[in-house]
Formats: C-alpha cells, structure tokens, sequence
C-alpha cells in the first residue's frame, strides 16, 4: 500500500476532500519524520511503537576480498507492534 492509496482510501471511508486529506498525512508523515530524528518514541495505541535502535559498532567481513572491516554505530528506526495488532493478525 502506498501513500496515495492511503489517501484515497481515507477520501472514499470519510468524504473528506482528496486535498484535506492529502495534508493531514503530509503533516503526520512530517511529524514523525522529525521525533525519530530527534530520538523521540511514537506510541499509537492500537498500532506500535516506533523507536529509534541502537546499533553498536561491529566488525563485519568483506567475502570478496577476504578482509575484515568495521561498521561504525549507527542509529536504525525501529518498528514493535502492539499486542492488540497482533492479535488481530492472527
């Protein structure tokens, strides 16, 4: 599913203009976009959590070249759904 299918989904369930639509999930894609750059969590209940994971440094190996290089730390977005997702995926 893609952005604009969400978009037009919304429109058909709700009756709101394509446009209005189109906004609010412009400026909710941008507000979440700027908590995980701030390291911050996103709880939607009934959804998940997104949280920003931290990966430490490792070493890791180059196959082709049969030599080993190391991987700097780095943080990662993360997704964890909640128990009531899951249930309902079942």
């Amino acid at each position: 599913m893609t952005k604009n299918d969400i978009i037009n989904n919304i429109t058909n369930t709700t009756g709101i203009a394509k446009k209005d639509v189109n906004a609010v999930v412009e400026a909710f894609i941008t507000e979440m976009k700027n908590s995980m750059i701030n390291k911050e969590d996103i709880f939607l209940r009934g959804l998940g959590t997104f949280y920003i994971k931290h990966c430490a440094t490792k070493t890791a190996r180059n196959i082709k070249e049969n030599t080993t290089i190391i991987v700097d730390a780095r943080d990662v977005p993360a997704f964890r759904p909640s128990k009531l997702l899951l249930e309902e995926m079942k």
